[in-house]
């Protein structure tokens, strides 16, 4: 992923609250939100390329999300896929903090990522380019490709906007949370990040909605997690060269003692 705004224990029917897009190469290969036949409780999209995937819920109600961490640096072709720091986690049975902790001492050996894992405990995150795993506390977050809550122009609207969204303390509306997303308008250049690729690319990827030639965002999806276990997952993906759009909809009820 390269937005992940969420609320976490900040509504009073839905314990998560997760919108978030993922920008990638068009040509890179992708399946669209499934249950996996290798893992079967586990529902998510997966990089053919790399095996893992960026964004998934399990039957169980454990989620796990990753942004990758920007700088100039092109990654070593040896670095291991942080895709699959997401599915290692799904696929497991550990607490969230374990699990972090346990990657905590190998993480040098990716390239710079944002790795965000909870259950029915609690919600953790780690960044392996500052500081260490924690938990998160109740509240409204926005992650890019920065550190957690760095205040990029596209994570400080983002989580303005969730923010306003979950106020009210009503019925969250998906296509209210997609409409965030779908925000193309780019940063004014003033505000814009200074992380190496230049100002043209800055200004590409400042918006929420990210189109270009070769790159751009490639599926929205929509996450709540209610505090009675019930499971809303909404996937809305790109079809590389035909620019239309495919909708993957799942719901279930989490059981967290299966």
């Amino acid at each position: 992923m390269c937005l992940i705004l969420l609320a976490h224990d900040a509504h009073p029917r839905y314990r998560l609250v997760v919108a978030a897009n993922r920008d990638e190469f068009y040509e890179r290969p992708t399946a669209p939100a499934d249950w996996w036949d290798d893992a079967p409780g586990v529902l998510a999209g997966r990089d053919l390329r790399g095996g893992g995937t960026w964004m998934g819920i399990t039957r169980r109600g454990r989620f796990a999300a990753v942004t990758n961490y920007r700088d100039a640096a092109p990654p070593s072709p040896e670095a291991p896929s942080r895709g699959h720091l997401v599915g290692g986690f799904l696929a497991g049975d550990g607490a969230p903090g374990a699990y972090l902790r346990a990657l905590e001492p190998r993480a040098e050996e990716y390239a710079g990522f944002n790795l965000l894992v909870g259950d029915g405990s609690g919600l953790w995150y780690y960044g392996n380019r500052g500081g260490e795993a924690r938990p998160l506390g109740p509240g409204v977050y926005g992650l890019s490709n920065a550190l957690l809550d760095t205040p990029w122009p596209k994570v400080e609207r983002g989580r303005a906007a969730l923010r306003e969204a979950v106020s009210s303390g009503d019925d969250v509306d998906p296509e209210a949370l997609f409409r965030i997303l779908w925000d193309a308008e780019p940063a004014p250049d003033l505000l814009l990040p200074e992380t190496g690729v230049g100002i043209e690319r800055e200004r590409m990827l400042s918006s929420s909605f990210i189109r270009s030639p070769e790159y751009g965002t490639r599926a929205s999806t929509v996450l709540l997690v209610g505090r009675d276990g019930r499971v809303r997952f909404v996937e809305r993906s790109v079809v590389p060269g035909r620019g239309d759009w495919t909708e993957a909809a799942y719901g279930f009820e989490a059981d967290e003692e299966g």
